[in-house]
């Protein structure tokens, strides 16, 4: 019998989100738990969270943990809408020892590419060969990019430079908050966005998550793209998904 139940914890750079997860389901199995991220968002601040966050839930097994940071071998090297004390951070070691687990029990990798794992597991990317694309629209932009199902780990399309601009610094969910835009003022920076992608890369399938993922009726329709764009089918909870799956396996991208 395989294994069953995971717990993921997604760290952003306005919430963290933990909550235990049906492996078999691909979904949360219950409710989730979401703290306000420290400020400043420190490693040793945000690991108290991440501690309470557990301890809420009195889970002991794997954990999956999710950064806003390219993360390779357990280390931060960088860091978007975090404190940048995270830069060179050995996450896996700092969450092993807070959370008292050995450092093969603890997962942890970037927030993008979590939900890009979720949602090519079970939710809008199931079955989708070719190129796709995962962007997450949130405090900034995220990016997991998938070869034939395979990721290619640690994209950062979110800084991708659109018209002299760091493309999440015009197209992130929170500019449409901040500035107070309609969707239909919001959706063509969006637009120029994907086709500066597109002309890079040419995905054969975009997946927009994040928040703004839950109203994708309001803006998807907007979009004029060549590529398909799809609503992800996990929404905000992908990325909590992604880390528990990783986590109970024990993948590491």
């Amino acid at each position: 019998m395989g294994i069953t139940r995971g717990f993921g914890v997604d760290i952003g750079g306005s919430g963290v989100k933990g909550g235990l997860v049906d492996l078999e389901a691909g979904a949360l199995d219950g409710e989730r738990m979401r703290i306000p991220t420290p400020q400043p968002s420190t490693p040793e601040a945000v690991a108290e969270v991440v501690a309470e966050i557990v301890e809420k839930f009195q889970w002991d097994g794997p954990v999956g943990i999710t950064l806003p940071c390219v993360v390779k071998h357990g280390v931060a090297l960088s860091a978007a809408n975090v404190d940048k004390g995270w830069i060179n951070c050995d996450a896996q070691t700092l969450f092993a020892e807070r959370l008292k687990r050995k450092p093969e029990d603890i997962v942890v990798m970037n927030d993008a590419d979590a939900a890009g794992i979720a949602e090519m597991s079970f939710g809008a990317g199931v079955g989708k060969d070719g190129t796709v694309v995962l962007l997450t629209f949130g405090t900034g932009i995220g990016s997991a990019v998938f070869l034939d199902g395979k990721l290619v780990p640690n994209t950062e399309f979110g800084h991708l430079q659109v018209d002299g601009h760091d493309a999440e610094s015009r197209a992130a969910a929170s500019v449409k908050e901040d500035k107070g835009l309609s969707w239909e003022e919001w959706t063509p920076r969006v637009t120029r966005y994907i086709n500066v992608l597109e002309d890079l890369i040419w995905p054969d399938l975009v997946i927009a998550g994040g928040g703004v993922s839950k109203k994708a009726h309001k803006w998807l329709p907007l979009l004029k793209v060549r590529t398909e764009v799809v609503a992800a089918a996990l929404k905000n909870d992908a990325g909590i998904v992604g880390a528990a799956w990783a986590a109970a396996h024990g993948v590491r991208p």
